[in-house]
């Protein structure tokens, strides 16, 4: 397969990479920075250089033709003001939603967040980071043309992974290593039969195979 993830420096991008880099898959990874292309490599991944806040859908779909999935992993992340919970949550996963269409990408795996809701209520950085999110999830999930999956880990650790998860369209709050979100994202994008689907997903004790594949088709 050829996969292409959007956020590729992300640290749960990252992980992914190697993981699908592992396994065989052609990987590229959307970067802002230049710098950042050496880390990617030695993940596996082919850097792609490109904006998400700045950049056309005819720009973002040219890097995403010929594809088999898509996954959008980006985020403002932690410091970052309410401006670009707008332009990089919701906004950049609006984008790659659109340019994934544009490219006849069906296969879309969006990385969300616990608590996401386009109606989260509040002014705090937090509120609008989950409002953003929510938001960006509801696009997506209006796209008739994406087999989508929404993904919502609880709160992340940089904790070794377990393997062992709790995949539930309701799991209730729990943490999850980083490294088992990306374990679940690389299942997720070879699982099409998880389409439609919005997920959450915490520490469990089910192998992360099988925790994908019971919820497959539901």
């Amino acid at each position: 397969m050829r996969i292409v993830i959007a956020g590729g420096h992300g640290q749960i991008a990252l992980r992914l990479e190697r993981l699908l880099s592992a396994r065989g898959d052609e990987v590229a990874g959307i970067i802002r920075k230049a710098e950042q292309g050496d880390d990617l490599r030695r993940a596996g991944a082919e850097p792609v250089l490109l904006d998400l806040e700045s950049a056309s859908v005819e720009e973002v779909a040219a890097h995403l033709r010929g594809a088999d999935a898509a996954v959008f992993a980006a985020g403002a992340g932690p410091g970052s003001g309410t401006e670009r919970k707008i332009t990089v949550d919701k906004g950049a996963a609006v984008l790659f939603a659109d340019a994934a269409v544009r490219a006849g990408v069906r296969r879309f795996v969006i990385v969300s967040s616990m608590g996401a809701d386009p109606a989260h209520e509040g002014d705090e950085v937090f509120d609008v980071y989950l409002r953003a999110k929510g938001e960006a999830d509801a696009y997506v999930a209006r796209q008739d043309a994406l087999d989508w999956t929404i993904l919502r880990p609880g709160t992340l650790t940089n904790d070794a992974g377990t393997g062992l998860v709790r995949l539930a369209a309701r799991t209730g709050r729990g943490q999850v290593p980083r490294d088992d979100v990306a374990a679940v994202l690389a299942e997720l994008v070879d699982t099409s039969a998880t389409a439609g689907l919005t997920l959450e997903l915490i520490s469990g004790s089910t192998p992360v195979p099988v925790a994908v594949k019971s919820v497959a088709g539901n």
